[in-house]
């Protein structure tokens, strides 16, 4: 044996041992697994391994009550596992902290807060294996003592901050907080995820690590006017005009395969937790501002030269619309007449049917009226372009305040989705009982998400 092992050797017929991937996970109480009856299994970062498998390595250095501020009343940077996550030299490092400085007892440091994560990031990137490294925002708190770990504080203080340092050190973040901001009993003692929370959690960790990624491409190249950058909650945004009219274009940290987008109608940043759930998945967010042209044909030909600009620059083919209220209106006159461009749409409380528009003034000038009533004869609103919008082949989600006081949804989104059905399109509507015209969206969108990246598998 011992022969033919040397013959092996001899002429390279050994496999080399497989690499491993080496993965670190750094925080607090939640990230060590709490409250769970076997951390060492049920932990996030626990299942995190087992979903990825053999081929990687995970490492859990959470030590219960850490802060990340360096001054707070438990600092991570203190504790040996702060030391053993240095020399694991990892491949990837996953940072969770920030709920315990929620407390009040850690709130007059945060003025250093941001500057002591950069000091943590810092610590990692100086490593010889130059890791990759993602942060995450603190998860919700349900507890209701504001001294504690308050989630109000979370929302308002702490996950800003760590926004803006993903932002400054061009790094991923992972939004931890509004896939369980609605599952309040997954948080059996109001702060630590169960089982399920953690496998939450730990399923959106595996996402980033495995799924298919552009790093190389950035659009911000196809953009040829002046443009500022500043922050769309931690990601790059470019701002910039376009034939006299104000464009944004935001870039994730790693571009999916394909360069999937979506594209917000009207009310930019208004209830972003889609937006910033599909940067995470590698997609682009844009806007084009035609605020008040109601879809008419200027609206039409400024969207088209928008398209083709990012096109051109390298966004898939086709695009996910995004409407809310009377961005319903714009979304789809431009998809009536580009059905090839469009991977789906998402309506919420949408209006429409021009008809039901307020302002009479505007409504005219826009179509060249006399009278607002000659309005029909134009068939201009997506109720009389349904054959149209259909013909697109593209699924269609819609959300519906059942209650909404300003735009009727018998007369709006019940029954374009009528007619939807009718020529046998494909529409999706998610009722909210008892809400009105606002709030829009979801607070965790993961509904909203799941339609969006199921209907643009493979449509670019």
């Amino acid at each position: 044996m011992k022969n033919i092992l040397i013959v092996l050797i001899a002429f390279g017929l050994v496999l080399p041992a497989r690499a491993v991937t080496r993965i670190t996970c750094i925080g607090a109480s939640i990230t060590y697994g709490a409250t769970l009856p076997d951390p060492a299994t049920q932990s996030f970062p626990a299942q995190l391994g087992a979903l990825l498998g053999k081929d990687y390595q995970v490492s859990n250095f959470g030590v219960s009550g850490t802060t990340l501020l360096r001054k707070g009343n438990f600092p991570y940077v203190s504790t040996p596992a702060y030391q053993q996550a240095l020399k694991s030299n990892p491949d990837m490092v996953f940072i969770d902290l920030g709920g315990n400085d929620a407390k009040a007892i850690n709130r007059s440091h945060y003025n250093e807060f941001e500057d002591d994560y950069h000091a943590l990031i810092s610590s990692f990137r100086q490593l010889p294996s130059h890791p990759r490294i993602i942060l995450l925002l603190a998860m919700p708190s349900f507890e209701k003592d504001s001294i504690g770990i308050y989630d109000p504080v979370i929302v308002n203080q702490v996950n800003p901050h760590i926004r803006q340092v993903a932002y400054d050190e061009k790094l991923e973040v992972l939004d931890m907080h509004s896939p369980l901001v609605n599952h309040e009993e997954l948080m059996p003692d109001k702060i630590h995820p169960n089982i399920q929370g953690s496998a939450i959690a730990a399923k959106k960790l595996y996402d980033a690590v495995l799924l298919p990624r552009d790093a190389g491409f950035d659009i911000f190249k196809a953009i040829k006017e002046p443009y500022k950058t500043d922050s769309f909650y931690g990601y790059p945004c470019a701002t910039f005009i376009l034939n006299g009219r104000e464009c944004k274009v935001v870039k994730p940290k790693r571009a999916a395969k394909g360069h999937p987008w979506i594209w917000r109608a009207r009310f930019w940043g208004h209830e972003p937790q889609t937006d910033i759930a599909l940067l995470e998945h590698g997609f682009h967010v844009v806007y084009s501002d035609v605020a008040e042209l109601l879809g008419n044909d200027e609206a039409i030909t400024r969207w088209n030269n928008f398209y083709k600009m990012l096109h051109d620059g390298g966004l898939g083919q086709k695009a996910v619309l995004e409407g809310m209220s009377r961005g319903g209106i714009y979304m789809y006159n431009w998809a009536a007449v580009n059905p090839t461009k469009v991977a789906c749409t998402y309506a919420d409380n949408a209006l429409l049917d021009l008809q039901f528009w307020s302002d009479s003034t505007l409504l005219k000038k826009d179509f060249n009226l006399m009278r607002v009533k000659d309005l029909g004869a134009l068939k201009a609103s997506p109720l009389d372009k349904v054959s149209q919008i259909v013909a697109g082949g593209y699924p269609m989600l819609h959300l519906s305040a059942d209650e909404d006081e300003a735009l009727d949804p018998s007369k709006n989104t019940l029954l374009f989705e009528q007619k939807v059905k009718t020529l046998g399109g494909s529409i999706t509507v998610i009722h909210k009982p008892g809400f009105k015209h606002h709030p829009h969206s979801l607070p965790n969108p993961q509904p909203i998400v799941d339609f969006i990246l199921k209907a643009t598998e493979g449509s670019n």
